[in-house]
């Protein structure tokens, strides 16, 4: 599905199914030098139970035209924007890593049209180590393995992840180098990263949101380790965390987990169909 947000084509992935205003919607967002289909597995699901999805690739990034985001807040307003171009009034917002605090910015300014926040392999504050944010500006492809090492848990992911004998981390490092090519204008990486660690306001974010919030962290994250999550879970009105036994690349590692926790959440039956 694309749609036209602050004049330029926004591409939004559906599940596979007609986007249908009758239906309550859902809206997922990616992380740095990710795209929708780091969501393929939670957003098929949704889209064929009764939900809208849209999975967008943020502005600049996959296939969505537009100047990327350089803030939190600047992701924040094109969200809300794309709500505006789809029509939704009300949407649940799920996001992973900096789309985790994209989704609390725009909680916590619109809480009139956010009944759910999920944030995904998230922290607070996330900064990120100077010699990572100069390693993304000078030398993508090198900090581009670094991550890799750090977003993923040393432990084979179950078949659920694709399939047997998937490689998660090879996927994960191939969807980035892709991700990194797709617009040779501005270093997406070190953009989305520097957005992460200049963003300041994640407490008083937090202290806006009125609808419930559900946290669904990796017990081996390196990258936004549980423990850093709690800033923000101490300031949740209406909180529950489920932690799995994944790294920060959740949706690929415990795909099944993170599906179940957010159809429990979102008011969903946890029992397969």
């Amino acid at each position: 599905m694309e749609l036209t947000v602050n004049g330029h084509r926004t591409y939004c992935y559906t599940g596979g199914k007609p986007f249908d205003p009758a239906q309550p919607t859902v809206v997922m967002l990616h992380g740095v030098l990710n795209a929708h289909c780091v969501w393929i597995l939670q957003s098929r699901w949704f889209a064929h139970h009764g939900w809208n999805v849209l999975a967008p690739d943020l502005p600049g990034h996959g296939d969505s035209a537009g100047e990327p985001p350089r803030s939190v807040e600047e992701a924040a307003d094109f969200v809300l924007a794309l709500l505006d171009a789809a029509g939704v009034k009300q949407a649940a917002l799920v996001g992973h890593s900096f789309g985790s605090l994209t989704a609390m910015e725009v909680a916590a300014r619109a809480s009139d049209r956010v009944t759910h926040l999920a944030m995904v392999g998230t922290a607070y504050p996330m900064r990120v180590s100077p010699a990572l944010l100069e390693e993304s500006l000078n030398a993508p492809q090198r900090a581009i393995e670094r991550v890799n090492v750090y977003s993923h848990a040393l432990m084979a992911p179950p078949p659920s992840a694709l399939g047997p004998g998937t490689w998660v981390p090879g996927i994960t490092r191939a969807l980035m180098r892709r991700i990194l090519a797709s617009n040779p204008r501005v270093n997406l990486f070190h953009t989305g990263f520097k957005a992460c660690d200049d963003y300041r306001h994640g407490e008083e974010a937090m202290d806006a949101v009125r609808c419930p919030v559900l946290f669904v962290l990796g017990r081996q994250d390196a990258m936004t380790p549980a423990k850093n999550a709690q800033p923000l879970q101490a300031r949740a009105r209406d909180a529950r965390t489920v932690t799995l036994e994944a790294g920060h690349s959740l949706m690929t590692e415990a795909p099944e987990g993170v599906l179940s926790a957010l159809r429990e959440f979102l008011g969903m039956p946890t029992g397969r169909p």
